[in-house]
């Protein structure tokens, strides 16, 4: 016959002991796991963060390079009537006009766009009896309101051909 083992109180306290030992590593490995895991994570997500900042701000810089770009090229291009302009301002033609407030003015500029730095620009108070903006001055002749580029060569002798 087979022998029953009887367990003391002291052998089920110490087989007690083991279990909750076991159980407590377990829990502890499990906890470990987590926080790993955990950790990763965070690593992971900080990871993309610096990546997607590094993505925008390459986009960013590529924007910036690019408007940089053809904004140098665009002051660097030569306007349409530079030489219209140019030679305008030659012969002696002088526009004078109210830029910052009358719309007519900024019409005859804009007819000239960049070219209109090479103009003979002045502000209409500078010569007394000006009644109408723009006002062309030219060999002593006066053109009042906005003057077509046939009516301004004709006037100089200038061509308005691009």
């Amino acid at each position: 016959m087979e022998e029953l083992k009887e367990f003391s109180k002291k052998d089920i306290e110490k087989i007690r002991k083991e279990k909750q030992r076991e159980e407590a590593e377990k829990q502890r490995q499990e906890h470990l796991e987590r926080e790993r895991n955990l950790a990763e994570h965070k690593h992971s997500q900080k990871q993309k963060k610096k990546k997607t900042l590094i993505i925008a701000g390459s986009i960013l810089a590529v924007i910036i390079l690019a408007i940089s770009v053809y904004a140098a090229v665009r002051a660097l291009t030569p306007g349409t009537w530079d030489n219209f302009a140019k030679c305008l301002n030659e012969k002696g033609a002088v526009m004078y006009g109210a830029i910052s407030w009358c719309k007519y003015t900024q019409e005859q500029a804009g007819m000239f766009g960049k070219s209109f730095k090479y103009l003979n620009y002045r502000d209409h108070t500078e010569l007394p009896g000006i009644k109408k903006t723009p006002t062309w001055v030219i060999d002593g002749k006066w053109y009042e309101n906005v003057q077509s580029f046939q009516t301004l060569a004709a006037a100089t002798g200038c061509r308005y051909d691009q």
